[in-house]
């Protein structure tokens, strides 16, 4: 097993599959990355070699917001949400839908708390 960003990834999959497990990292990233590092399409995570696994982890870490920083960053977005008071913020807070889908009779895993 290796691990990228705190994200443990499958030595049998090709590096572009693998590397969109890493959290903030999707499909196209993930070809954009090892076509900058010049990386063979086919190629497995356990045919890398060290040098090629910690470029991979060095331009992650340097150009891509991943794992605990993009977390962090939503978790800020949505305390600033509701400080301001503003509707979504409001919905956050009660553990509402935000984007006005319907509660009378969905919305289930949302208000957990509300069931009776």
């Amino acid at each position: 097993m290796l691990y990228i960003s705190g994200a443990r990834l499958v030595a049998d999959k090709q590096v572009r599959i693998a590397s969109t497990k890493i959290y903030g990292i999707g499909l196209q990233k993930a070809i954009q990355v090892r076509y900058r590092l010049g990386i063979s399409g086919n190629i497995k995570i356990k045919e890398l070699t060290k040098y090629q696994i910690d470029q991979i982890e060095q331009m992650i870490g340097q150009d891509h917001v991943v794992h605990w920083e993009l977390k962090r960053g939503e978790r800020a977005d949505i305390e600033r949400l509701i400080s301001i008071s503003c509707y979504r913020g409001i919905r956050h807070q009660d553990g509402s839908p935000l984007r006005g889908q319907r509660t009378h009779t969905n919305a289930r895993t949302c208000r957990k708390q509300i069931r009776k």
